[in-house]
């Protein structure tokens, strides 16, 4: 069927974050909210009669993945990525953080060094906080046509650090690694991956992967299931994928673990127990249904959200030249370059807000790098886009006027 992304969906008084919480967290009611990662589109259909026909059933009790849950995400993972994965390989958590909280929680201890790439997802430096850890930030780099890794920087993280008179050991013990890249936009190609786990594997660092956006691929770009890479990386790794982001599924607080290594599984799934929390008899619905029915609607809404990209691009070179576009890969998140305005985060952010009307999320919350950007959320009626440039090139030109 024909999907119709242009038409507006009316969020407001349904207890919808980005919508009904936009005036506390921005402070005006006229503020354009293009912030929280969901999408202003309705879901596959098929989605919505699964989770009809289970409403229908009228119990709706602790739930675990069925068979043919299994089955459906196995058997997308064969598809997509020729990745084997065996059914007992996955856990299941209510989102992605909890069960990044869950891997830190397991396989560090108080004081150990977690690597970030910044700027990056914010949630993860908290993660990485609360349970004790310090960050050991990898800043991602430009090359003058995109963002790359560090690598050099990365091997540095593991060496040992003087103080004073003495050498201690590097307490590194593992990265968290955001692939594809949340706010820049980067599908990280197989090299790249490759040379971050045999880093990793030198230097006995697990890689906990968040690939939440694995499957929302733009201008041809590959994702790569970072444990699909070898033998040896599959067994030191953890991959956290949902079906939240690529089908607009986040309210129904369902994710993915995929634990290959029985050892590290087994802690990891202890740890879950305890604390993580269950996935919903609709989150595992809505899984399998995306996943069996969902590709003429995903096809449909990656096809809509480039043209909403290539929109961007041409209206901010024709009406806002000051602002630069960074390249974008996958995702549905521009990252905006303000820099050229030459204001602080305060500045900035009073005049996205204040000024523009239009609730961006700010960069410098991603972390080092972040300064002087702002992330905006195109997955929304183009209407919506254009509501928003036009509200930040009208702010900028009665800026120039003053």
């Amino acid at each position: 069927m024909n999907y119709d992304f242009e038409r507006g969906i009316e969020r407001h008084n349904t207890g919808c974050v980005k919508w009904d919480q936009s005036c506390t967290v921005f402070g005006s009611e006229d503020v354009l909210p293009m912030w929280v990662a969901d999408m202003d589109f309705p879901i596959p259909k098929p989605v919505t009669e699964a989770l009809i026909r289970r409403a229908q059933h009228e119990c709706y009790g602790y739930s675990c993945a069925s068979p043919s849950v299994l089955e459906a995400i196995t058997q997308r993972l064969w598809c997509n990525y020729q990745w084997k994965v065996d059914p007992e390989w996955l856990l299941f958590t209510p989102g992605v953080m909890p069960a990044l909280h869950a891997a830190v929680r397991t396989f560090t201890s108080p004081g150990d060094e977690v690597v970030l790439q910044s700027p990056v997802y914010f949630p993860f430096w908290s993660t990485v906080r609360e349970n004790g850890c310090q960050v050991a930030n990898n800043q991602l780099q430009w090359d003058g046509h995109g963002y790359v890794m560090d690598l050099d920087g990365l091997k540095d993280v593991f060496q040992p650090r003087t103080s004073g008179m003495s050498t201690c050991p590097s307490r590194t013990k593992m990265i968290i690694l955001c692939s594809p890249h949340n706010p820049v936009g980067r599908v990280w190609s197989r090299d790249e991956l490759m040379a971050v786990g045999e880093i990793a594997l030198a230097n006995d660092a697990i890689v906990v992967s968040d690939e939440i956006h694995c499957e929302l691929l733009l201008n041809g770009s590959r994702h790569v299931p970072f444990a699909s890479l070898s033998p040896e990386l599959e067994q030191n790794s953890i991959v956290c994928m949902a079906p939240s982001k690529t089908f607009n599924l986040a309210g129904l607080a369902t994710s993915f673990t995929i634990v290959p290594n029985p050892k590290m599984r087994a802690a990891m799934q202890h740890r879950i127990n305890g604390a993580a929390g269950s996935v919903t008899p609709f989150g595992y619905t809505a899984l399998e249904a995306s996943f069996r029915e969902g590709d003429d609607w995903l096809t449909q809404v990656l096809h809509y959200i480039g043209g909403n990209v290539m929109y961007v691009r041409l209206f901010v070179q024709d009406h806002m030249p000051q602002v630069k576009v960074m390249p974008i890969e996958g995702t549905y998140l521009m990252w905006l370059d303000f820099r050229a305005l030459g204001m602080d985060v305060h500045q900035l952010s009073d005049f996205l807000r204040e000024k523009a009307r239009v609730g961006l999320d700010e960069g410098y919350v991603f972390g080092p790098g972040g300064e002087g950007f702002a992330r905006m959320n195109i997955a929304c009626p183009r209407s919506t886009v254009q509501e928003g440039l036009t509200r930040i090139a009208d702010a900028l030109r009665t800026l120039e006027q003053c």
